[in-house]
């Protein structure tokens, strides 16, 4: 559960970089997009790292960011680098999200 919410939670810092690092920080939108989402993801995966099972708020947030990640290059027509960055990091966050909703919400495992 710690690996994975750390590893959503490094997902949300490349978010906040990313429209730098790629090169999109001249597009508001995109830039404010990916700056609050990553925050949000940031926030809810180390809040809810130990915190498994489909009772876990903290889990379904980082899901629906990661369902963000997915989307918003297309919305801001974004170039192919960009949209790749995104696809490939939001399926990641979901596939980790919905392990860790998934996962016996008794155990406290360090997976």
């Amino acid at each position: 559960m710690k690996i994975r919410g750390n590893l959503n939670a490094l997902i949300g810092i490349w978010f906040i970089i990313a429209p730098w690092v790629i090169g999109f920080s001249d597009q508001s939108g995109a830039l404010w997009s990916s700056i609050i989402f990553g925050i949000i993801q940031v926030i809810v995966s180390l809040w809810g790292y130990d915190k498994p099972g489909w009772n876990s708020w903290q889990n379904w947030i980082s899901t629906i960011t990661g369902v963000w990640f997915v989307i918003f290059p297309f919305i801001y027509s974004l170039t192919k680098g960009e949209v790749w960055s995104g696809v490939i990091l939001g399926l990641i966050t979901i596939v980790f999200s919905l392990w860790s909703l998934g996962s016996n919400s008794g155990s406290k495992a360090v997976d």
